[in-house]
């Protein structure tokens, strides 16, 4: 089910925030991402059910929060976080005009990314280099949009929220040493996922559909899927895609255009896109070579 924006706390929809893109309407389960630029402001919130992370997308900028009892003030540079837990009550201001990116994840989103129950500790201006990453990365799917990046955005998901379960869990259930070993899929498990993906090249593939096909948790399979294959499950599926629109182009008279289509890519420029970064070269000139 979509997370929708009225499941956050509010903040975006104070005066100042001059919104640029978001998830909405998107069909995103478990997060939801808006991009945006914040005026200044003082406020308090009511506790949401979700899980609260924002990216400073520049900066320095004052940021005041009040943290058990105490009022706090900092500089949070750019690429700064600010994690709040769901169920809490958040009380922030912002002293100047700041490019942001809210992701809001459902309980239910970092509990599936963790072997038990995760309880998130509060950050204030922490840098991320990883969390940076993927969140910028979510912001790019948000941007350009398709639903046969679907593979793509329930990965995204999943490392975030595995990564905060792991580095940011403060909880009974928080776990030091080695992570235990990952074992690979079964051959009769890859065949299972082999086979659904040969059938929905043409379309969106969710994770938790291949996770099904493994009778595995969506975290378990993708572990697993990564384990057998040295790849994600995206980048394998990717892969196959690239290799059918070859064939097609290179064995039939199919429009460009519609072999991108028949091979889940976007649009022509996307399947161009795709082919010139991993084959070095484009549909047309695979073509013409024959």
């Amino acid at each position: 089910m979509e997370l929708e924006l009225t499941q956050t706390h509010g903040m975006l929809s104070l005066p100042g925030v001059r919104a640029q893109r978001s998830s909405a309407g998107l069909g995103w389960p478990g997060l939801f991402v808006s991009t945006q630029v914040e005026a200044p402001f003082a406020e308090s919130f009511d506790g949401a059910a979700t899980h609260l992370l924002i990216l400073h997308r520049d900066g320095p900028v004052a940021v005041g929060r009040r943290v058990g009892g105490a009022n706090l003030r900092r500089q949070v540079p750019a690429g700064g976080l600010f994690l709040h837990p769901a169920g809490q009550n958040l009380t922030v201001e912002l002293g100047g005009e700041l490019n942001s990116v809210h992701v809001y994840l459902a309980d239910e989103t970092l509990r599936a990314a963790g072997a038990t129950e995760v309880r998130l500790t509060e950050e204030y201006g922490a840098v991320d280099p990883l969390v940076e990453q993927l969140v910028l990365a979510l912001d790019g799917l948000v941007r350009d949009w398709t639903p046969s990046a679907r593979t793509f955005l329930d990965h995204l998901t999943g490392c975030l929220a595995a990564h905060l379960a792991r580095r940011y869990d403060h909880g009974p259930s928080a776990r030091s040493g080695p992570p235990p070993r990952v074992r690979g899929l079964t051959d009769r498990q890859f065949a299972a996922v082999r086979e659904l993906m040969d059938d929905r090249l043409a379309g969106p593939l969710p994770l938790d559909e291949l996770a099904t096909a493994a009778s595995l948790s969506v975290r378990q399979f993708a572990r697993s899927f990564k384990a057998a294959t040295g790849q994600t499950p995206h980048r394998y599926l990717m892969k196959l895609r690239l290799q059918q629109a070859t064939r097609l182009l290179r064995t039939g008279s199919l429009p460009i255009a519609e072999v991108a289509m028949r091979c889940g890519f976007a649009h022509q420029e996307h399947l161009t896109s795709v082919m010139r970064a991993q084959l070095g070269t484009t549909p047309g000139a695979l073509r013409r070579a024959g």
